[in-house]
């Protein structure tokens, strides 16, 4: 699969890419099971993207991680959202000092037998001052007992999951980063959330009492201090799930865009400049670190695809006209559509990052 304009994406393998698009409304609506989508995803090369060759990936960097997802999201952003899910919390392994985690887990990860889950978007709206840490621990001897919930997380595959978490000290100081798994005593899983789309995505709450977890399982002591090294990685992950959907619907939309619809070739056109030119902005912004040190730009680049995507699929929708409208002939646009409804609330959500903004444009008044 190539895009119609700027840098090809990467080319999923055949036999995943035919999958793929056979099972993407059944990811969307639950009738295919997820069970087997982190395992495709790891034997396709995808959740090795970016990893390097020594830890066991492909290679690379968190760019070519941004481009899997983005690859992935053409087809199916349920199956996107798994992998992202999936890669952040390799992503989290590789930029932890507790470097035995890592050995432990990420032979297991990359090769699908094992799902991670990244359950830090609250954490990431307590660095921008948005809400309190849900999890809290109290000293427990040489380890910590946590106690909260995580009322929702993608990737909670019930065959086997660690989830990253962070968590508020009882006894006061930093808030640190922990790593829980599927079978910790007082570790419980929710059945699936009723989304209205993307049904299988092991999407699903977490409730914890009295969690036990020792210093083998943290992945930072200092929360404030480790997550704006992995924030450009969060969020810029995030934003390959809007490229990849964006792409799609206006390649969908320039077929479409015969007789009568001559029109359209200026928005199209200009909104795929549009498009060209963030995906350049995201990957000169993650290759340089400057989201480390500058998160508004990043918040503000997530904020532009979303509303890319936005134009993107109204774009399609105009281009296809009443055909889209059809349960048969609009059976993809309507996924589409559903999935672009769901691109400004994957958190942050775009409501918090223009509060996290104008929160900070008040400050530096």
């Amino acid at each position: 699969m190539t895009t119609t304009h700027g840098a090809p994406a990467p080319l999923l393998p055949e036999g995943f890419s035919g999958w793929l698009a056979g099972v993407a409304d059944g990811l969307d609506s639950g009738a295919e099971p997820a069970s087997g989508l982190v395992p495709r995803l790891a034997a396709a090369g995808l959740v090795g993207a970016g990893v390097p060759v020594p830890a066991g990936g492909a290679g690379g960097d968190v760019v070519d991680a941004v481009a899997a997802v983005s690859a992935v999201a053409e087809v199916s952003l349920a199956a996107a959202f798994v992998l992202w899910g999936q890669r952040t919390y390799v992503e989290y392994l590789l930029q932890s000092d507790n470097r035995a985690l890592g050995e432990r887990l990420l032979p297991a990860l990359l090769s699908g037998r094992l799902a991670g889950a990244s359950a830090l978007s609250n954490a990431m709206k307590f660095l921008a001052g948005l809400e309190p840490l849900q999890i809290v621990a109290a000293r427990d001897g040489e380890a910590f007992t946590l106690d909260g919930r995580m009322p929702w997380v993608t990737n909670l595959r019930p065959a086997g999951f660690h989830v990253a978490a962070a968590v508020d000290r009882a006894e006061g100081g930093p808030a640190f980063i922990v790593s829980l798994a599927h079978d910790d005593d007082g570790l419980a899983r929710s059945p699936d959330l009723a989304l209205m789309g993307m049904r299988s995505t092991d999407t699903a709450a977490v409730a914890i009492a009295g969690v036990r977890v020792g210093a083998e399982r943290i992945l930072a002591d200092d929360a404030a201090a480790w997550l704006p090294r992995v924030r450009p990685g969060f969020v810029g992950l995030q934003c390959g799930l809007s490229l990849g959907l964006a792409r799609r619907a206006l390649a969908e939309a320039g077929q479409a865009a015969g007789s009568g619809r001559g029109v359209l070739g200026e928005p199209l056109l200009s909104t795929r400049q549009r498009l060209d030119r963030a995906e350049a902005r995201l990957h000169a912004g993650l290759r340089s670190r400057l989201f480390e040190a500058d998160a508004a730009s990043l918040f503000r680049l997530r904020i532009e695809l979303a509303d890319i995507v936005a134009e993107a699929i109204s774009l399609e929708l105009q281009a296809a006209g009443g055909r889209a409208y059809l349960a048969g002939p609009g059976r993809d646009f309507a996924r589409r559509w559903r999935e672009a409804a769901f691109i400004p609330l994957i958190t942050p959500s775009l409501v918090q990052l223009r509060t996290a903004l104008l929160d900070e444009r008040k400050s530096a008044a």
